[in-house]
């Protein structure tokens, strides 16, 4: 866990991001959605680094879309 300036506020956006997807994946019955936000809003806690923190919450993100865009 990153504790900068830059690494707190890039935990906050990911973990941001994920409570918006977790919370609509939870209202709307959506298992994509639901999954992606719970990993975006866990997943900072263990990664060391800002970049890889964007990154992975990146390829999360694009994981995401691959599976609705295939119909799951």
């Amino acid at each position: 866990m990153d504790l900068s300036l830059s690494g707190l506020l890039a935990s906050t956006l990911v973990g941001g991001v994920g409570y918006v997807l977790f919370h609509y994946g939870r209202k709307c019955a959506r298992t994509p959605q639901l999954a992606s936000g719970l990993v975006l809003m866990l997943f900072p806690l263990f990664v060391p680094g800002v970049g890889w923190m964007l990154g992975t919450a990146a390829l999360i993100l694009a994981g995401l879309w691959a599976s609705l865009r295939l119909g799951l």
